[in-house]
């Protein structure tokens, strides 16, 4: 799973103005779901300042939290990235599960521009070649116990080929944002 934070969001938006903050959001959000699908992901809500996606392989989620974090900074948005492995019970496009909320924690402690993993992503890695960096611990809030966080060293990931990728009924055609959801439409 990857959860993704836009950094300093609301100043950005509102120092760009109305219609060109919007055009920037609606840019970002399309930008965001181009990289999940060109990393085989299926992404699964945008609300707020962030988004979620799922993933086959951890190493997909981290080599899409860079791919996001490179194409935000060329519009000149700061993203924080979390990826974490565990079960989620997805229903009607939504994913819930303990899992979901330990993603979503790690992701808030990552500085602006860092990807963090929690140690079960970590340890799903073994043999891809990713090194990583200890970030020390941290509790999350409402999940038991200290949590060990790292960041994954930059190498040269590379995405998944097109045949190999999600089924394209979970493939974005165009993203907008309303009410400030960016709501995704997709192939039939």
């Amino acid at each position: 799973m990857l959860f993704v934070d836009r950094v300093g969001s609301t100043e950005l938006v509102i120092g760009a103005g109305d219609g060109a903050g919007r055009q920037l959001l609606e840019r970002y959000y399309f930008l965001v779901w181009c990289q999940v699908r060109q990393w085989a992901g299926y992404a699964l809500d945008a609300a707020g300042d962030g988004f979620f996606a799922v993933f086959r392989t951890p190493v997909e989620a981290i080599g899409c939290a860079w791919s996001v974090g490179a194409v935000a900074e060329r519009l000149g948005v700061r993203v924080r990235a979390g990826v974490h492995a565990g079960e989620c019970e997805v229903a009607d496009g939504a994913a819930r599960g303990d899992a979901v909320h330990i993603g979503a924690r790690i992701a808030a402690f990552a500085d602006p521009g860092e990807v963090l993993v929690s140690p079960t992503a970590k340890d799903l890695v073994v043999g891809s070649g990713l090194r990583f960096e200890p970030r020390g611990t941290c509790t999350l809030q409402g999940v038991p116990g200290i949590w060990p966080l790292f960041a994954p060293a930059r190498n040269a990931l590379v995405p998944p080929s097109r045949a190999a990728s999600a089924p394209a009924r979970h493939e974005p055609m165009a993203v907008a944002t309303q009410g400030g959801r960016a709501r995704l439409y997709q192939e039939a």
